[in-house]
C-alpha cells in the first residue's frame, strides 16, 4: 500500500497523515429504515470512492442493542441497492466484534489513555442534577480518574460493575482540518472524558467506530456534521492507541422549508418508501446529490457515472441544505421521460399485476409526458383493460344539456363511428368533428361526454388516440352502455 499525505490532524501531539487507496465506509444503525438524509451521506462516500477508483464499504454499527428495530439491517441493504449503492466487501457487523473492542479497552487501560470508572447511575444522575443546579455543563466529573490502577484492577476483579472511559487531556487543544468546515479548535477542558466499553461488555459507538476504522484502514470518514463535536474525542483517541486518523469531512444538515431537520412532516418518505410510491432511483440519487452539493455547472440532471466524474469534495457546501421535494417529483418526471418504451412498460406493469408488459408498451407513448411517478400509469391505464364499473350519469352530460340530448349524442357517436370502414386517429377524429358540427355542440363538449363514457374518467391520455387503441368493439360497448345508463334516474 503506498502512502500519500491527503490530511493532517492537529492536536497536541503528532502531526498524522493518512494512507492510500481512498477507503470509504457508510455505517448505519440499524435503529430504522434509510432515510434520504443517511442515503446521501451514503451517497457522497460512495462517489468519493468510485471517482478516486478506490472502495466503498458497508458496517453496520449495532452495538446499542437496546436500539435495534428487527429486520431494519435487511431494509438499509435494500434501499442501498435499490440506489445503485453497491458495497466491495462483506460488511462488517459491530456486535459479531464484542471481544475485539474488549480487547482494545484493555490495551488504553494498559497505556493509561483509559480508565475505570465505577460510579454508580444514582451518583451520576446527582452529579448532572448539581451542574444544573449550578448551570454549568453536564459531563462526567472525573472523580474515578484518580483510582490507582492497582485499586481498579483489584475492584473488577471481585465483580464490581464498572464503564471504561476515555481519558481526554485537560489541558491544550484539538484541531480538526475538516474537508468540509475547515479548521475547528476544541479546548480539551471542555470535553467529556465519555464512555468507551459500557458495563455490559458492549462498545459505544466512540470506541467501536474508531477500532474498526481503523481496522478497515478507512482513508476518509465522510459523515454527517452530527458528529463534528464528538470530532476532537475521536482524534485524540486515534491518538491514544497511536494510529493514523483517517481525513474527516462533515457534512451539513438536511433541513425542510421551515428550516428545521427534514422529516416526515415535511413529506419526506424512506427511500424504499420512495420506491414503492412509483419514483426511479436515479430520480432519489439526483436529488440527494444536491442537497449540499453543486457541480459548479448549470447541468441538473445526471446519470450515476456523470455524478461519479462530476463529484468533489471541496464543492459541498459547509451550510444547511434546504430540500424542495417538489424538485424531485421533476426530476423524477425528467428520468421517466428518458425510459425506452419497453423499459417504462416493464417499470409500470411492476404496478399492474396482472397486465403483461407486451400490452403496456403500445400504450406508454400516450402518458410517458404526463407521468410524475409510476403510480400515476395505473390509473392513467386501467380503463384499456378493464371497462369502466360504472356510468356517473352528472359526469356523462354535458354543462347546459339535457339527458335526452346527452344520450342521443352518444347513440350517434357509436352509430358514427360503426361506419367508419378505416379505425384510424384521423378517421376517428374527422368524424366525431363532423358530429358534433352536426349535432350543434362544441367539440370540446362532445369529446369530454366521449371520454368519461368510454374511459369512466375525466382526465386520460388523449382521447381519439384512447378510442383508436381500445378497438372498435370495446368502444361502441362502452358508448351503448353509457346511453343506457342515462335513462335511469338522477
Amino acid at each position: 500500500m503506498t502512502e500519500g499525505p491527503r490530511f493532517s490532524a492537529e492536536y497536541d501531539g503528532p502531526v498524522a497523515q493518512v494512507y492510500e487507496p481512498v477507503r470509504v465506509r457508510y455505517a448505519p444503525s440499524p435503529t430504522g429504515a434509510l432515510h434520504l438524509g443517511g442515503a446521501r451521506t451514503a451517497l457522497f462516500n460512495y462517489l468519493f470512492a468510485r471517482q478516486k477508483s478506490g472502495q466503498f464499504l458497508l458496517r453496520i454499527e449495532d452495538t446499542d442493542r437496546a436500539r435495534l428495530k428487527p429486520g431494519s439491517q435487511e431494509q438499509i441493504e435494500e434501499g442501498l441497492q435499490w440506489l445503485g449503492l453497491t458495497w466491495d466487501e462483506t460488511p462488517l457487523i459491530q456486535s459479531e466484534r464484542k471481544a475485539i473492542y474488549q480487547q482494545a479497552a484493555n490495551g488504553l487501560l494498559e497505556s493509561g489513555g483509559a480508565y475505570r470508572c465505577f460510579c454508580t447511575p444514582q451518583r451520576l444522575e446527582q452529579m448532572r442534577a448539581e451542574q444544573r443546579a449550578r448551570h454549568e455543563p453536564e459531563r462526567y466529573d472525573r472523580r474515578c480518574r484518580s483510582i490507582p490502577r492497582a485499586e481498579s484492577d483489584r475492584r473488577a476483579a471481585t465483580g464490581e460493575r464498572f464503564v471504561v472511559r476515555q481519558a481526554i487531556p485537560t489541558g491544550g487543544t484539538t484541531t480538526l482540518q475538516d474537508l468540509v468546515m475547515g479548521t475547528v479548535t476544541f479546548r480539551n477542558d471542555t470535553l467529556d472524558d465519555h464512555v468507551l466499553l459500557k458495563s455490559d461488555g458492549f462498545p459505544t459507538y466512540h470506541l467501536a467506530f474508531a477500532v474498526d476504522d481503523h481496522a478497515m484502514r478507512i482513508s476518509h470518514i465522510i459523515r454527517g456534521d452530527g458528529w463534528l463535536p464528538s470530532s476532537p474525542k475521536h482524534l485524540l483517541l486515534f491518538q491514544a492507541f497511536n494510529w493514523l486518523p483517517p481525513a474527516f469531512a462533515h457534512l451539513p444538515l438536511v433541513l425542510g422549508p421551515d428550516k428545521k431537520p427534514l422529516a416526515k412532516r415535511h413529506g419526506a418518505k424512506d427511500v424504499l418508501e420512495y420506491r414503492e410510491a412509483g419514483y426511479l432511483p436515479q430520480a432519489v440519487d439526483n436529488f440527494i446529490a444536491f442537497l449540499g452539493w453543486s457541480p459548479g455547472t448549470d447541468q441538473d440532471i445526471f446519470t450515476m457515472e456523470q455524478l461519479i466524474q462530476a463529484f468533489d469534495l471541496s464543492k459541498i457546501q459547509a451550510s444547511p441544505a434546504v430540500a424542495n421535494l417538489e424538485r424531485l417529483d421533476w426530476l423524477n418526471g425528467q428520468f421517466i421521460r428518458r425510459l425506452t418504451p419497453d423499459e417504462l412498460a416493464t417499470r409500470v406493469a411492476s404496478k399492474m399485476p396482472g397486465v403483461p408488459v407486451p400490452a403496456l408498451t403500445p400504450l406508454i407513448p400516450l402518458v410517458q409526458e404526463r407521468l410524475r411517478t409510476l403510480n400515476d400509469a395505473p390509473e392513467m391505464l386501467r380503463f384499456f383493460f378493464e371497462d369502466p364499473d360504472t356510468h356517473r350519469p352528472e359526469q356523462l352530460i354535458a354543462k347546459g344539456r339535457e339527458p335526452a340530448a346527452t344520450a342521443t349524442a352518444l347513440t350517434s357517436a357509436a352509430a358514427a363511428l360503426q361506419g367508419l370502414t378505416d379505425w384510424t386517429p384521423e378517421s376517428i377524429e374527422a368524424g366525431l368533428r363532423a358530429l358534433a358540427e352536426r349535432l350543434g355542440w362544441s367539440s370540446r363538449d362532445l369529446f369530454m361526454t366521449l371520454r368519461v363514457a368510454v374511459t369512466g374518467r375525466t382526465v386520460t391520455p388523449p382521447l381519439i388516440e384512447s378510442i383508436s387503441r381500445l378497438g372498435k368493439d370495446t368502444v361502441l360497448n362502452r358508448l351503448e352502455r353509457a346511453a343506457r345508463a342515462l335513462a335511469g334516474p338522477l
